[in-house]
């Protein structure tokens, strides 16, 4: 009887342990505000330059901005390119045509980040990050390209 109870509370500890380190992944294109997805990454087309976001801005593929079908506008995200672990934080300012399969649809200077922007499409993890994050994370991203920037007219 005593072995039977030691099983038993062994058994309730060690999924109470897994339940608080699973993370809900979610394969395809559907994300929610609490979840991280694993799908694939594309990029605007130089044709919407200048043409209104559904959020109201102007689309511009150097900033660090994507579209999501699922995700609500201004939600911030991290995302990684799975092929090489590079990863950044983008805000989510538009929307995909509903056709569109794929997770989320990123301005051209995050595929170059993210070293796709040759292959047109990546596999990717999308995690919804807080505000504070997504805000420091896009700056410094801004940062380092105005470095790069300066760096090559200087050569």
């Amino acid at each position: 009887m005593k072995y039977i109870l030691i099983l038993l509370a062994f058994i309730s500890f060690s999924q109470g342990v897994l339940a608080q380190t699973e993370e809900q992944v979610i394969i395809g294109r559907d994300i929610s505000e609490d979840s991280v997805a694993k799908g694939v990454a594309s990029y605007y087309h130089d044709k919407f330059v200048g043409r209104p976001t559904s959020s109201g801005e102007v689309f511009s593929n150097d900033k660090f901005t994507a579209a999501s079908n699922t995700l609500s506008l201004n939600t911030y995200v991290k995302v990684t390119n799975l092929a090489n672990g590079k990863f950044l934080y983008v805000r989510i300012n538009d929307r995909m045509a509903k056709s569109n399969k794929r997770l989320i649809d990123m301005a051209s200077i995050c595929a170059k980040k993210l070293d796709f922007h040759y292959k047109g499409l990546a596999k990717v993890k999308v995690e919804v990050v807080p505000e504070e994050e997504g805000r420091s994370g896009i700056l410094a991203q801004r940062t380092e390209l105005e470095a790069e920037k300066t760096s090559a007219n200087k050569l």
